[in-house]
């Protein structure tokens, strides 16, 4: 929706020119892929903890992108919801980071600080890094459903 309502798609020069947004990545080196206990709690915590950081970058699409605002409000409660139910199955949730709200306003207010013409770029962007993230989080907590006794 977002390449053809605004003419904001992935090979456009100026939206590589611009990603400079610190947005979560699972690697294979977060243990998504290893079938290790300790790799596995590791693959959660990561995930948990990029999910809780996705919750700042989704309330600004929220802010922003006026006309979808029900449906991220509703993405951000189900994001929110599932980076809980993961942390909870974590050997140590303390481990999880959970950004403060001291790093939350600051962030917030850097991405309300943009120009207007970059404002779909960046939501472009985090999009398609929350899609990637909730792609390789889908495939992570199937392998561990198969490997470990847990159920989302």
């Amino acid at each position: 929706q977002m390449c053809e309502k605004f003419t904001v798609c992935q090979n456009s020069m100026e939206m590589l020119l611009h990603n400079n947004l610190n947005l979560p990545k699972l690697t294979q080196e977060d243990g998504n892929f290893l079938t290790f206990l300790s790799f596995q709690d590791k693959c959660l915590t990561k995930i948990s903890s990029g999910l809780y950081t996705f919750q700042t970058y989704l309330k600004y699409i929220q802010e922003t992108f006026i006309s979808e605002n029900q449906n991220v409000e509703l993405l951000s409660f189900s994001t929110e919801h599932l980076a809980r139910t993961l942390q909870q199955m974590v050997i140590n949730p303390e481990e999880v980071i959970i950004p403060d709200a001291a790093t939350q306003e600051s962030l917030h207010s850097e991405l309300k600080s943009t120009k207007a013409w970059r404002e779909k770029i960046i939501i472009h962007l985090i999009l398609r890094d929350f899609t990637s993230f909730m792609e390789k989080t889908v495939r992570a907590v199937r392998y561990l459903k198969n490997t470990r006794s847990f159920s989302v």
